[in-house]
C-alpha cells in the first residue's frame, strides 16, 4: 500500500513523464492500493492561493476522477509528530510521514529528506 507525496500527485495529474518508470507503472496499473491524503489537497490549495502553484481549471475534476483511496487524518498521526526529528521543516511532509508510519504505507516521493525518517519510500 502506498501514499502519494504532493509533488507525486501533481506529476501524475499533469506531468506523468516526470515520474520514475516504476512509480508510473504502479499508478497506471492501479493493482496496488494507492492513498492520497487530505494534506495533499490542502498543500496544493495553499500554494495555489499564494500564487506559487498554477492549477489547471480542471484540477479538481482530474483529482476526483482518479481511483485513489483517501486516507483519513486522525489524531494518532498528530501524536507521532512529537517523536519525529526535524529532518524536514515542511509541516505537510512531516504529517505525510506520520500518516505513512501510522498506516505502514510506502511513500512515493522524490524528496530526499523523507527517507531519513526511516519510512519506506518508492522513488517518484
Amino acid at each position: 500500500m502506498y501514499l502519494l507525496d504532493t509533488h507525486t500527485l501533481l506529476w501524475w495529474l499533469d506531468a506523468p513523464e516526470n515520474l520514475s518508470r516504476e512509480a508510473y507503472n504502479l499508478l497506471y496499473r492501479k493493482e496496488e492500493k494507492i492513498f492520497i491524503s487530505p494534506l495533499n489537497s490542502w498543500e496544493i490549495m495553499i500554494k495555489h492561493m499564494r500564487g506559487k502553484l498554477p492549477l489547471s481549471k480542471n484540477y479538481s475534476i482530474k483529482l476526483l476522477c482518479e481511483e485513489f483511496d483517501v486516507l483519513s487524518l486522525g489524531m494518532e498521526e498528530t501524536f507521532l509528530l512529537k517523536s519525529l526529528p526535524f529532518h524536514h521543516k515542511d509541516p505537510f511532509d512531516r504529517m505525510l510521514v506520520a500518516q505513512a508510519m501510522a498506516h505502514k504505507l510506502i511513500i512515493i516521493t522524490r524528496d530526499p529528506n523523507i527517507p531519513r525518517y526511516g519510512v519506506a519510500v518508492l522513488r517518484a
